[in-house]
């Protein structure tokens, strides 16, 4: 499964922080009001593509410091006024190659996400399961639903989540789901027809003419869509963007964009949050610049039928 990172009691949480200097951003004051927030059980928050390198201080060519867009993201997000059902990190949280140290910087940077919610953390192409798996050893163990990939669902008021493992091989671009996730993935869905699902991955469906996203299995995805009315949303980072499209089938496309860095001057860059209705949602861009003219936007999505 997807590692799960379980909510910290304030102990827990200031015991961490103490240890790993995890809390060194926030004022000590400051944490009372995390664990005394209202919980929202219908909102969400996404964060994607962190590529965090073990040296905190890192830059990326851009002139980004990944790790303080991190931290920065985790900021805004403690100070939000209710704390969300769960947090979902979709892949990419090592910077190029998985390795054992930037998880290491990584989970001291979302630490204190952990005091607000449970965690589902994602794989992405620059992830390494085993490095990953080591990481955090005693926070989840390894679920073998599917062999070698981590596939999860999760169940909330208004939706079912499906969390997929599409990392082919590290530091290799394009994602591959396999034969044996798919036919779990839709043994899943079938269970579970009366509800509405929210399918999680780290790669895109392929476009034509495109060798990124999902290979091979962009075709199967659709005729899932298409035989599986209760699928309704289909979510990925991966393309370091933010755009939200409609399938030909009329399941929703949420292309999160990066925590890190941009593709492409000028797009923006931070987390999203998403608030779920009966018959739809609501999807809000939080940008790490608050001037972008993106920043604070939100959509409103109606479920297909």
């Amino acid at each position: 499964m997807p590692v799960t990172l379980p909510q910290l009691s304030r102990r827990e949480f200031l015991k961490r922080a103490a240890l790993a200097g995890a809390a060194l951003a926030f004022a000590p004051s400051s944490h009372a009001s995390w664990f005394g927030k209202a919980r929202d059980r219908h909102t969400f928050f996404f964060l994607s593509d962190m590529h965090i390198a073990a040296d905190a201080a890192f830059k990326h060519k851009s002139g980004v410091n990944v790790a303080e867009n991190l931290a920065a993201c985790v900021r805004q997000i403690a100070a939000w006024p209710v704390k969300p059902a769960a947090v979902i990190v979709n892949g990419d949280l090592a910077l190029k190659d998985g390795l054992p140290g930037d998880y290491a910087t990584f989970g001291k940077r979302l630490a204190p996400v952990r005091a607000l919610a449970a965690v589902h953390l994602n794989l992405g192409n620059h992830d390494e399961r085993e490095n990953f798996w080591n990481a955090f050893p005693q926070d989840a163990a390894k679920l073998k639903s599917v062999p070698q990939k981590q596939a999860a669902v999760f169940g909330s008021a208004h939706a079912n989540w499906f969390l997929l493992d599409s990392l082919d091989a590290t530091n290799s671009t394009p994602g591959v789901l396999g034969a044996e996730q798919l036919d779990w993935l839709a043994r899943e869905l079938s269970a579970r027809p009366d509800k509405p699902a929210i399918i999680v991955g780290h790669h895109n469906l392929q476009t034509p003419g495109s060798v990124d996203g999902l290979k091979r299995e962009t075709a199967a995805l659709a005729e899932l869509f298409a035989r599986q009315p209760q699928v309704k949303a289909f979510i990925h980072g991966h393309t370091h963007d933010w755009s939200i499209t409609q399938h030909v089938s009329g399941v929703q496309l949420i292309n999160l964009p990066p925590t890190g860095y941009v593709f492409k001057d000028g797009r923006p860059n931070g987390w999203v949050r998403c608030t779920l209705g009966k018959i739809g949602a609501e999807f809000e861009l939080r940008c790490l610049d608050v001037k972008h003219p993106e920043h604070a936007q939100v959509q409103t999505l109606k479920w297909r039928v």
